[in-house]
């Protein structure tokens, strides 16, 4: 899952990385008590799970007291892609004399962590290493070694960095690999990484994304997981250990999978055919009857889905089990919606007897394509 910026912030602040001196509102009467020992200029930062916020107008500056209440006020409330401001991190501003990009991620060609440095930073990486990428360095961290002297001064002196800067970047970079291996992190990323007026480097910016899987030892994350959801279905998914995905808003169709990579191919199809997508739903592996029937309840009770294609492979989780809970599911929802089922494995020919035999508006189909045809003919669902 990817933390908001205050967030990873506040890991940074755990592991004593140096980033500026700020608050988090969620309204603006907290300006009041909480601003008082911030100095002015300060920049006011919309807190969402998505990207393109400062061209959206969820960064805004401010040089005075009546100009923080005026861009918080414009700022909270605000839609960015879908996502609605609830929070706003105000920090102090800091003068800047240059900005570089520093990341470390999981590398799956390599298997080990990746650290990516660039002497370009505060701009899309991909587009540096796409347009000069010279000024892109990559660095593969040996787990049983850790982080060395010799990568410090290879990246200051490929980039061209002054060598006072050495101990500020051996710290940060050694801190954030600490915090990238602790908190079970994908990519622990600072955008841009600033060298100031002072020649002290600070983390403007921070992204933290922890291994959905490993989340069950990071308790404070999973606290913070779950007080961002107030969708009540994604909640009761996670109760049966399910992973409800919400996705496109006006979406009308569900696909439901014992796979995400099953999920997503789904929707790429599906996408292709001009239809959206409104819930992905993962059930993982060996799913009973009751499990089945439970999952296929929390998504025919989004009254925004018209349609429910699943799609499952089975392996552990059986075809007949799941056709069985299909069937248990459709027994007791009142509502006549449709499901296009394709199942492929174990027991197959026993779930498709029990599938053909539900009542309702449901359709067996032999592959993903032909259920994506299916899905297109409906009119209703375009």
């Amino acid at each position: 899952m990817d933390l908001m910026e205050y967030k990873a912030k506040e890991l940074f602040d755990k592991y004593e990385i140096p980033t500026q001196k700020g608050i988090v509102i969620e309204d603006v009467s907290d300006l009041a008590s909480k601003a008082l020992n911030l100095t002015f200029p300060l920049v006011a930062k919309a807190q969402v799970q998505i990207g393109g916020r400062g061209k959206a107008g969820g960064i805004k500056f401010a040089s005075n007291t009546d100009e923080l209440l005026e861009v918080s006020k414009s700022i909270l409330g605000m839609d960015i892609k879908g996502h609605i401001v609830k929070k706003l991190l105000i920090v102090e501003k800091a003068e800047v004399s240059k900005e570089l990009y520093l990341s470390i991620m999981l590398d799956r060609l390599s298997k080990k962590p990746m650290i990516i440095f660039s002497s370009e930073g505060g701009v899309d990486i991909e587009e540096v290493a796409r347009l000069t990428p010279e000024k892109v360095m990559k660095v593969s961290i040996d787990p049983l070694i850790g982080i060395k002297d010799y990568i410090i001064r290879y990246l200051i002196s490929k980039s061209g960095l002054n060598n006072s800067l050495y101990e500020q970047m051996f710290d940060i970079v050694k801190k954030l690999y600490t915090l990238f291996c602790e908190y079970d992190c994908m990519l622990t990323e600072i955008n841009p990484l600033v060298i100031t007026a002072e020649n002290k480097i600070l983390a403007l910016d921070g992204k933290v994304s922890i291994d959905d899987n490993a989340l069950s030892r990071q308790p404070d994350i999973l606290e913070f997981r779950d007080s961002l959801t107030e969708d009540e279905l994604v909640l009761e998914a996670r109760k049966f250990n399910f992973l409800y995905i919400p996705c496109e808003v006006d979406g009308n169709i569900a696909v439901m999978s014992n796979g995400s990579g099953m999920i997503m191919s789904c929707i790429d199809l599906i996408s292709k055919q001009g239809m959206k997508v409104g819930v992905g739903f993962d059930l993982g592996g060996g799913a009973t009857a009751e499990r089945i029937a439970e999952a296929v309840r929390i998504v025919l009770s989004n009254k925004n889905i018209k349609a429910l294609f699943i799609t499952i492979f089975g392996g552990i989780t059986r075809c007949d089990e799941v056709a069985t809970g299909i069937k248990m599911a459709m027994e007791k929802h009142e509502e006549d919606k449709l499901l296009v089922v394709r199942v492929e494995g174990t027991n197959k020919e026993k779930g498709l007897e029990i599938i053909n035999s539900i009542k309702g508006q449901i359709i067996s189909v032999d592959n993903i394509r032909e259920g994506v045809s299916v899905l297109a003919a409906r009119r209703e669902l375009k």
